[in-house]
């Protein structure tokens, strides 16, 4: 363990934030890293518990005991051979993952818990800086070809793996980029693309083949981002390639068919975050400005959070964000929870640069004027049971020239899966099993689906472990074993 009176001696050590007035003249990261210093205090607060909730707690069971003392020991290279044996891109997780590992700390009982995600981010930075974050190719090469479809975490990871297995693979994006929402639906404050590019280059030095703007399937849906050139019919990936992984997104966003949605200024958040990334990124300016406009945010997530970030850099004149759910209490009841992932009310840095935030609140009608969105017409709620009514009489307007939809998403696109054939769910998921024989694989033979486009919309780290599982799933079927770590 780090050191054994450490989580008596020590508090919790975390990262610094740039001040809201610089940090909102830029898109760039303002987050830095902990010091040697303060990520070896950090790892001498692990308990290094006889049961490791943390381990449980987080989606790809990181071995974080073992790299805290790595860090407290100053051994920064067997942190990170530790870090990446369960994680590839702690670089990705150590910025945007809600850790659900710390909720899980043992320590977090009743202190604060071990920061695990500053120090991952900690490590793989350190690592990257030093150069230690090298090409891992393949001794042998099997002959088997694999594509994977979907240039998102899932599809990367699961990439990544297959070919250090030896196996040829090509990744298909339909976007001009790889990344997926890591991408493009993440702004660039909370994740530098560098690093997207930085471990893109790394796969591509181990074998694997990138094909952008090229859509496998039909055609997309309203609201889905598609950058294609070209179209790749399914039948030719199961032609050429010996397996196929389907890892999209789950990319159709939900909607809210009430009267006035027709109007300008209403639209889904992707499609103001997917074009200001490609601004920020060299591409052409956003269509949608926010700058001296009164917006409105509908969804309490992440993405919503997202769409604050990126409306207080254009200089909004206001920004509400409503939340359908009633105000989560300001702290857990943690002996009734832990070691599980808490409801309570989260402030993020977006949300600390300027946003009012209202709960219980629906939505009844875009009202404009010309054509044009100019306020919304709202109603509280009542809950009770898990049910919500209207309360009457609590009618109330909101002005707004914005507004932004960010309620989540529904399904990955059916047009995809129903091009290959694949079986879904009631929730329009591909139907795959994730353990025992067979795991990952759908109705059709040789083709496997990982990440959102089998169990929905959910966080990067899942994506993350769903794609190294599928990936020992899918050398399992080419090789009959696997080496691969599951």
């Amino acid at each position: 363990m780090g050191k054994p009176t450490g989580f008596l001696e020590f508090e919790r050590q975390s990262e610094g934030y740039e001040v809201i007035e610089s940090r909102l003249k830029h898109y760039k990261e303002f987050v830095p890293h902990l010091t040697d210093d303060k990520a070896k205090t950090q790892g001498a607060r692990c308990m290094d518990c006889g049961v490791p909730f943390c381990n449980s707690g987080c989606p790809i069971n990181n071995n974080i005991p073992d790299f805290n003392d790595a860090v407290y020991r100053g051994n920064w290279c067997e942190a990170i051979e530790i870090l990446h044996s369960t994680n590839n891109f702690p670089e990705m997780t150590g910025r945007i993952c809600p850790a659900p590992c710390e909720s899980a700390c043992t320590l977090g009982i009743n202190a604060d818990p071990v920061g695990i995600k500053s120090l991952e981010r900690a490590i793989i930075d350190k690592a990257g800086e030093n150069g230690w974050v090298l090409p891992q190719p393949a001794k042998v090469k099997t002959g088997k070809k694999v594509a994977v479809v979907g240039a998102g975490p899932a599809g990367l990871a699961a990439a990544q793996q297959l070919a250090r297995a030896g196996h040829d693979v090509t990744v298909f994006e339909k976007n001009d980029r790889i990344g997926g929402l890591l991408r493009y639906g993440i702004p660039d404050f909370k994740l530098d693309k560098r690093l997207i590019d930085w471990r893109a280059a790394q796969m591509q030095a181990e074998g694997v083949k990138f094909v952008t703007k090229t859509m496998v399937g039909k055609d997309m849906p309203k609201g889905v981002v598609n950058d294609a050139t070209k179209v790749m019919a399914p039948a030719k990936l199961m032609k050429d390639f010996n397996a196929v992984i389907l890892s999209g997104g789950s990319e159709t966003p939900r909607d809210l068919p009430i009267p006035g949605r027709a109007l300008i200024g209403v639209h889904y958040a992707l499609e103001f975050l997917i074009p200001q990334n490609k601004e920020v990124g060299g591409g052409k300016k956003n269509p949608i400005n926010a700058k001296g406009k009164h917006v409105v945010v509908i969804g309490g997530g992440d993405t919503g959070s997202d769409c604050v970030g990126t409306s207080n850099r254009h200089g909004a004149a206001s920004i509400t964000q409503f939340e359908l759910l009633p105000r989560p209490p300001e702290q857990e009841n943690k002996p009734l929870v832990w070691p599980y992932w808490p409801t309570r009310m989260r402030t993020s840095s977006s949300h600390a640069e300027g946003c009012t935030r209202d709960w219980s609140v629906a939505t009844k009608e875009f009202i404009g004027e010309n054509g044009k969105l100019t306020a919304l017409k709202c109603v509280r709620l009542d809950w009770k049971d898990g049910k919500m009514t209207e309360v009457p009489g609590s009618e109330f307007e909101v002005k707004a020239d914005l507004v932004f939809l960010a309620m989540g998403f529904t399904n990955p696109v059916a047009s995809m899966l129903d091009a290959f054939g694949v079986a879904k769910d009631s929730r329009g998921n591909a139907v795959a099993t994730t353990e025992g024989a067979g795991c990952y694989a759908t109705s059709v033979s040789k083709v496997f689906a990982a990440g959102d486009v089998r169990r929905g919309q959910s966080l990067v780290v899942w994506a993350i472990r769903e794609g190294r599982q599928c990936a020992r799933a899918v050398d399992e079927f080419l090789m009959g074993a696997s080496v691969l770590p599951r």
